[in-house]
C-alpha cells in the first residue's frame, strides 16, 4: 500500500492538471486514474456519496418489501403487480433522497427523472420477466426473486446514477454550495 501511496504522490506531482487521458486508455467521464491523480476527485466524497446511496437505497429497499409483502400477502394478485408497485414506490423515494442529498444535484427535474425513467425502461421489463419467471414457474419464493432484484437494482442504478444521471451536476445544489462555503 506505501508503494502505491509513493508512486501515486511522484505520478500526480508529474502530471499536469490540463493532462487529458487517452480516450482508448482512460475513460473521459467518471472516476478515472488521472482524476484521482490530478487530485480531482475527492476520495472522502466518494465514500460518503457511496454509504449515503447505500443508506437511501436501504431504506428504498424497506418500503419495497414492506408494500411487496403486504401486497403480495392480502390479494391474490400474481407477482408482477405486486412486485411492480413495490417498485415504483421504491424508486420514487429513492430518486428524491439521492438527488437532494447524496448527489445534491440541482440539475433539472424533469430530465434526471426522464433519465432514470429510461434506466427503469429496461430494468423493469427484464426484472419483472425474469423475476415473474423465477416466482411462478420455477417455484422461487417471491421475496427471494424481490431481493435478487433489489440488489442488481442497487448497484446499476447506482452506477447509472453517479456516472449518467448526475455525473455533471454534482454537488450543485444550495446545500452543497453552503456545505463547501464552510470548508473554504
Amino acid at each position: 500500500m506505501q508503494d502505491f501511496q509513493t508512486a501515486a504522490s511522484v505520478l500526480k506531482h508529474r502530471l499536469p492538471h490540463s493532462a487529458k487521458p487517452h480516450p482508448r486508455i482512460l475513460p473521459q467521464r467518471g472516476i478515472s486514474l488521472t482524476l484521482l491523480l490530478r487530485g480531482d476527485i475527492n476520495m472522502n466524497k466518494e465514500l460518503v456519496r457511496t454509504i449515503k446511496f447505500t443508506l437511501f437505497s436501504i431504506s428504498a429497499g424497506a418500503i419495497e418489501l414492506v408494500l411487496f409483502t403486504l401486497l403480495d400477502g392480502f390479494t391474490d394478485w400474481p407477482y408482477w403487480p405486486c412486485y411492480l408497485i413495490a417498485l415504483v414506490a421504491s424508486v420514487v423515494w429513492n430518486f428524491t433522497l439521492n438527488r437532494n442529498f447524496t448527489f445534491q444535484s440541482a440539475n433539472n427535474v424533469p430530465i434526471a427523472m426522464l433519465k432514470v425513467a429510461a434506466f427503469y425502461a429496461v430494468f423493469t421489463p427484464v426484472s419483472t420477466i425474469l423475476g415473474n419467471y423465477l416466482a411462478e414457474t420455477a417455484k422461487w419464493p417471491g421475496i427471494l426473486v424481490t431481493i435478487l432484484n433489489m440488489l442488481c437494482n442497487f448497484v446499476l442504478e447506482y452506477l447509472y446514477d453517479r456516472f449518467f444521471v448526475f455525473g455533471k451536476s454534482i454537488d450543485t445544489n444550495s446545500r452543497a454550495k453552503k456545505k463547501d462555503g464552510k470548508n473554504n
